[in-house]
């Protein structure tokens, strides 16, 4: 059994000190364990200094003071390994679930909605935060915590974009531009220039800054160009302007057989009349669109209908009392063959979580039917 001298403590106390350790306990700790590992496994005439350089090694990967940080980790964060247990559970079950629900959604079976908004919502508001916690404790420098937290915010709100994007949900546009101006005009240029004076983190900054401008630019891609969406707004317009006119033309040459609307088919065309002239005044200001209308100042947007419908409003109302109408409709017509009923499934009948062009046209395809069977009424009786 090897015998330590005070003078080869003070050279392992010394030497724990240089090399970072600045806690007195924890100094006060590794000395004893490195002087019990010595006294109990160096030979009485072993070479102190090489066994005590080997042993030493044993205690840490890079360097010493590492011991120290781990340990200041563990003090102040009791739940640092619990929290990084979470974040890789929270991370696999994330993957999982997104790449579940695109699978689903290409072979377009049920359920692919909830796995896509389950998994980004759980690797948005899970596993991002805490990777960004564990990420900020491990690192003390002001300027890393600050990329870190840019980054981890635009992640979100990244992510968040892209599935509001995928269910076409209002906002998508928004969050995923303004995300883009914080990655480009903030976030990339301290990352970048901040990794690229270091030597050991060059070439990772290059590649993630490379990896970052690419997936703006996926997302760029998937966002229609003002122009684009100008375009597409005239030609809904124009489609209206056209199946609007081609119901007039139905209408009056019903007025001509001199047959009347009556009943619950007149109800429900004054319904309908009534909600598309609402419309109409909220999207252009005018309760109608004429034929030859200006495709620079009046034209249908992209506004999802369900925003004119507040609850307890008169058009709300109009609307529920439309559905009932319809309903009864169908009833009435069920047990004659040469009538066709109104379509409920997937119109403004069963929701108004429609665009506004869209049910502008449902309504005047109700109409459409009504005075269609109207027709079939007077034949049969001719």
């Amino acid at each position: 059994m090897y015998c330590l001298t005070e003078q080869q403590i003070d050279r392992i106390l010394n030497d724990i000190r240089a090399r970072g350790v600045k806690t007195e306990s924890l100094q006060l700790n590794l000395l004893d364990h490195i002087c019990c590992i010595v006294e109990r496994d160096l030979e009485p005439e072993g070479d102190f200094e090489s066994f005590y350089q080997r042993t030493l090694k044993t205690f840490y990967k890079h360097e010493l003071r590492e011991i120290e940080e781990e340990a200041l980790i563990l003090l102040t964060y009791k739940n640092y390994y619990a929290m990084k247990k979470t974040m890789i559970v929270s991370g696999g079950i994330s993957a999982f679930l997104l790449s579940t629900g695109i699978f689903f959604k290409f072979q377009h079976w049920p359920g692919a909605a909830i796995c896509i908004v389950s998994g980004i919502s759980i690797f948005s508001l899970l596993f991002l935060p805490l990777l960004f916690l564990l990420k900020a404790k491990e690192n003390s420098a002001v300027r890393d915590r600050v990329i870190y937290g840019l980054g981890t915010f635009a992640a979100i709100l990244f992510s968040l974009a892209v599935m509001f994007k995928i269910f076409y949900w209002p906002g998508a546009n928004i969050m995923g531009v303004s995300v883009i101006v914080l990655m480009a005009g903030v976030f990339l240029p301290i990352y970048f220039f901040s990794g690229i004076r270091n030597a050991e983190t060059k070439l990772n900054t290059i590649v993630s800054s490379v990896l970052i401008v690419a997936g703006c630019g996926l997302f760029l891609s998937l966002i229609r160009t003002p122009a684009k969406t100008h375009q597409q707004q005239v030609a809904d317009t124009r489609i209206f302007v056209r199946n609007q006119q081609i119901l007039e033309t139905e209408q009056r040459q019903l007025k001509r057989d001199a047959v009347a609307l009556s009943g619950d088919g007149a109800a429900i065309n004054g319904l309908c009349e009534s909600l598309k002239a609402y419309i109409l005044e909220k999207e252009t200001g005018k309760p109608a669109i004429p034929y030859d209308f200006n495709s620079e100042t009046t034209m249908l947007s992209e506004t999802w209908a369900n925003v004119y419908f507040d609850e307890g409003t008169k058009p709300s109302k109009d609307l529920f009392e439309l559905r009932s109408k319809v309903k009864a409709y169908n009833e009435g017509i069920s047990k004659q063959s040469d009538f066709q009923g109104i379509a409920v499934e997937g119109t403004v009948l069963a929701s108004e979580q429609i665009r506004v062009a869209a049910m502008l046209n449902d309504l005047i395809q109700i109409q459409m039917v009504v005075v269609q069977n109207e027709r079939e009424q007077l034949v049969a009786k001719k």
